[in-house]
This record gives C-alpha cells, sequence and structure tokens, in this order.
C-alpha cells in the first residue's frame, strides 16, 4: 500500500513529465486461446496444466478416503471403497508394479532387491505388520515410512487403497488351511500344490 502512495505521489510530483507512460498498460499484447505461438513449447498458447495439477472446481476426495483416518484422526479400521474383484485386481497390479520390487509378490519381504539393501523391507503377514490397520497401511504408501518412499505421485487415492484390500488378500491367504476352503477351492490348491 505504501508503494502505491509513494508511486501516485511522485507521478503527481513529476507533473507526467517524469517519462513514465501508463498509457501502455491500456493497449498489452496478448494472446487468445489457440492462437499460434512460437515461444511457446507446442507452438500454441494453449498447454496442458503441470502434472499433479488439480483444478480449483475439482471436487476434493472426502477426508476419510483421502488421508486413511477419521475426523478425529483415528485410523479407518477397513477399506472405505467396496472391495469387489475389479478393485482387488486393480490393487494386485499395482502391488506388482510398485511394491512388489522391495516387499515381494507375497508381501513377505523376500525379494531380489530385498537382497541388495542393507535394510530388509519387513514381512507384511508378520507382526507388528499383520496387525496394522487399513488406515495406517493406507497412511504409510501415502506418506512414506522408514527408507519407504511416499507413493502418492505414483499411486491415485483409489489406487493406494486397492493396494491395501490386496494386501488383507494376501495375508488372509497365507492363513487359511485347506480344510478351511470350500470343496472346490481346496481341490484346486492341491492341484496347485503338487
Amino acid at each position: 500500500m505504501r508503494i502505491a502512495i509513494l508511486t501516485a505521489l511522485v507521478v503527481a510530483g513529476c507533473g507526467g513529465s517524469c517519462g513514465l507512460n501508463l498509457e501502455r498498460m491500456i493497449d498489452q499484447p496478448r494472446y487468445t486461446a489457440y492462437e499460434a505461438c512460437d515461444v511457446c513449447p507446442r507452438g500454441t498458447i494453449m498447454m496442458l496444466p503441470p502434472t499433479g495439477t488439480v483444478a480449483r472446481t475439482a471436487p476434493l476426495d472426502p477426508p476419510e478416503l483421502a488421508l486413511g483416518r477419521t475426523a478425529d484422526g483415528k485410523d479407518l479400521t477397513a477399506v472405505p471403497l467396496p472391495v469387489d474383484a475389479a478393485l482387488l485386481r486393480r490393487g494386485r497390479n499395482r502391488f506388482d508394479i510398485y511394491c512388489a520390487a522391495c516387499h515381494g509378490r507375497l508381501g513377505n519381504g523376500l525379494s531380489q532387491v530385498a537382497e541388495m539393501m542393507s535394510r530388509r523391507p519387513p514381512d507384511l503377514h508378520a507382526e507388528p505388520y499383520a496387525s496394522r490397520t487399513p488406515g495406517h497401511v493406507y497412511a504409510v504408501v501415502t506418506g512414506g515410512y522408514g527408507l519407504m518412499r511416499s507413493y502418492a505421485n505414483e499411486l491415485s487415492v483409489r489406487d493406494r487403497w486397492a493396494v491395501v484390500a490386496y494386501l488383507d488378500v494376501l495375508r488372509l491367504a497365507r492363513g487359511v488351511q485347506l480344510s478351511e476352503l470350500p470343496p472346490e477351492l481346496a481341490e484346486e490348491a492341491r492341484r496347485w500344490l503338487k
């Protein structure tokens, strides 16, 4: 505000003879949409927004979904999305791409990458990791933990929850006895175990 007042006083004091041409602001060079532009990367003024940009009018995810915590700060105890075959397939795909290199395809911390690490990733099925809530696991995938970096830029909110749901499936599959399976699944499992 002081600068504006000082500028006004200087201009008024000069009586317009200081060489300031404020009229130039009325007719400024500008571009319109789809107009050619020699200095722009693609030759047109219309460019894609930078990766990760969120429009001001874009709806935001509910805080529980985006943070993995309730309004009072407690971790969610269940995946807040409908867990169906499509979500689990997506979770497996994302887990295999982003997580399995270190944690192993089964989540047990056994992989070629893990063998080369000075501090190996944990077996996600062993305690204390096995008893972590889905909200806690989601928060770790989102923000990183220890030597593990954040995957928030690579995985959307839905993809992170899909990975959490798939990890629950891996945990369940690891602890199931053949006798606990329905007969048709038990028979198929026996064929695979031979």
